[in-house]
């Protein structure tokens, strides 16, 4: 008895000694990950501009927006947004209820019974769950931001210059509970129509979903799949890129800075993937995709035949995952939009090659065909390509635009996650719709030739923008000089064409082309 006593003696020590080590070990520093604080790289450029080392507040947006507002007198953002190129009023002026995308009444119409409907399927999946949770049912909020960011929509953009109801939707996208999750529709699609035939397969190794949040507002949430000092290899095709969540947040805001307004307000945030993504959604298909990895890490990963591999899940810690969120555009069936393939599409192949990639008088025949003739739609898409070679996207195969502004709407600048791959490359290919037709719209020129200056510097703004985000730093150093390189790029194809062609040929006037009294110094920077 005496030995077998000693025997459970030992065996006690010997267990607890494990338990000690594993508590020492293994619990001890994750405990002490998630109780640390976030901080900036010791070697962050940018720590020395923030008060402190958590990330500027969503709601200072507002102010860096308005021109004239308060703020940092040494903001080099704040000047930008007061400078008189972004005070010019909007030309042509708008009339009244023909010029914004959405009838007030109608839209809020159709938003409560969306709710309604929502309300009553939740009910019933409780009923059958024998669920008894006291969640009351949600309810629309007329001043809720993204309701708010739908009727804002007019033919000029997705949200006015100074509008402070975008930075309000970013909070808000950043903040508020979710209450649902699923795919994508065409996530959906993808789940019986996976061809493992094809060279390029339709989703790639991305994968996307969408989240509802409290107030009812949606968003697309985009995991993150690559850190941000990754480049992307140089043997890598740009169809079979990573879809980076940096480069979604990052395009938001270049896209503001350069007043094209065309990208809808995207936000980082850091996600519960368990109890935002996993505990709320109702896809059977979408729980089954979640496990734990060796690591004691949750992970999920895209449902497609060619894709149901643990390699390309994407994990927490253990929980937590970075990702971009990205507002929703109002229902096809409120705002109707035409996806058109653009006269620049790459061949989606491992060696074709497209008409303009080999003929150099390719925007001849581009002029020929409708609408771009006799329309902006020429003029849009070079600013689109302008845009893309900022940012480094190559995968820029079909654009989307509102039907209820005619031929001449603004390009709506979706999907932009395969940009800020390669900060070491400048893809000039890009720029061909600028190279080939050597035409420009004179607002978008006198943006970039402000930007160009140092007062004004595009990194710069670009910099201290992205501090307003949760995630922040968003992009490297390298791929904010970078943006700094590509412009100069962009300003030197206009001035060979200006030369070859003339200044009335290349530059199209338009109303806030009578301001310039910076142009002989930016040119002269350029």
């Amino acid at each position: 008895m005496p030995g077998l006593r000693r025997d459970r003696l030992l065996t006690l020590l010997l267990l607890g000694a494990l338990l000690a080590a594993d508590l020492y070990f293994h619990l001890g520093p994750r405990v002490r990950r998630r109780l640390q604080p976030r901080e900036r790289p010791l070697g962050c450029p940018c720590a020395r501009r923030a008060a402190s080392p958590a990330p500027a507040p969503a709601p200072s947006a507002p102010r860096r927006v308005e021109p004239g507002g308060g703020g940092d007198p040494g903001s080099k953002l704040q000047a930008l947004f007061a400078h008189p190129l972004y005070n010019q009023p909007e030309e042509p002026p708008l009339l009244g209820p023909e010029d914004s995308l959405l009838a007030g009444p109608e839209a809020l119409r159709y938003y409560r019974r969306k709710v309604a409907r929502w309300n009553r399927r939740r009910r019933m999946y409780k009923e059958q769950l024998n669920l008894t949770s006291p969640e009351p049912p949600v309810q629309l909020r007329q001043e809720a931001s993204w309701v708010q960011f739908h009727l804002g929509i007019n033919r000029h953009g997705l949200y006015p210059r100074s509008s402070p109801v975008v930075s309000k939707l970013l909070q808000d996208m950043r903040d508020f509970p979710t209450i649902s999750a699923d795919y994508s529709q065409d996530e959906k699609a993808l789940l019986g129509a996976c061809d493992c035939s094809q060279i390029v397969k339709p989703s790639g190794v991305h994968l996307k979903l969408v989240l509802r949040f409290s107030d009812f507002g949606k968003a697309m949430f985009k995991p993150m799949r690559q850190q941000r000092d990754e480049e992307t290899p140089e043997d890598f095709f740009y169809f079979i890129d990573f879809q980076r969540h940096n480069a979604e947040i990052a395009a938001f805001h270049l896209d503001r800075i350069l007043d094209f307004r065309r990208v809808p307000p995207t936000v980082g945030r850091l996600v519960n993937i368990t109890k935002e993504i996993l505990e709320v959604t109702r896809n059977e298909i979408l729980q089954s995709v979640f496990f734990v990895s060796p690591a004691s890490n949750v992970c999920f990963f895209a449902k497609c035949p060619y894709m149901c591999k643990t390699e390309y899940a994407v994990c927490g810690n253990p929980h937590l995952l970075e990702g971009s969120l990205s507002a929703f555009l109002p229902s096809l069936n409120l705002a109707p939009r035409l996806s058109v393939p653009s006269p620049w599409i790459r061949s989606y192949s491992l060696a074709g090659r497209e008409e303009w990639e080999v003929n150099p008088l390719y925007c001849a025949t581009v002029k020929q065909l409708y609408p771009h003739g006799s329309s902006d739609r020429l003029l849009n898409i070079i600013d689109m390509a302008i845009f893309d070679f900022l940012t480094g996207n190559m995968d820029r195969h079909h654009y989307e635009m509102f039907t209820r502004f005619g031929d001449d709407g603004f390009l709506i600048h979706l999907d932009n996650a395969r940009g800020f791959g390669r900060h070491s490359h400048d893809e000039v290919s890009i720029l061909a719709p600028l190279f080939q037709c050597c035409r420009i719209k004179r607002k978008t020129l006198l943006h970039l030739q402000l930007l160009a200056q140092a007062e004004y510097r595009l990194s710069d703004v670009m910099r201290e923008s992205l501090l307003e985000d949760q995630l922040s730093p968003v992009l490297t150093e390298p791929h904010l000089l970078a943006l700094d390189r590509r412009l100069q790029t962009v300003l030197r194809t206009v001035q060979d064409c200006i030369e070859a062609h003339g200044e009335q040929s290349v530059v199209a006037d338009g109303p806030v082309g009578q301001w310039a009294p910076d142009s002989s110094r930016a040119n002269a920077t350029s």
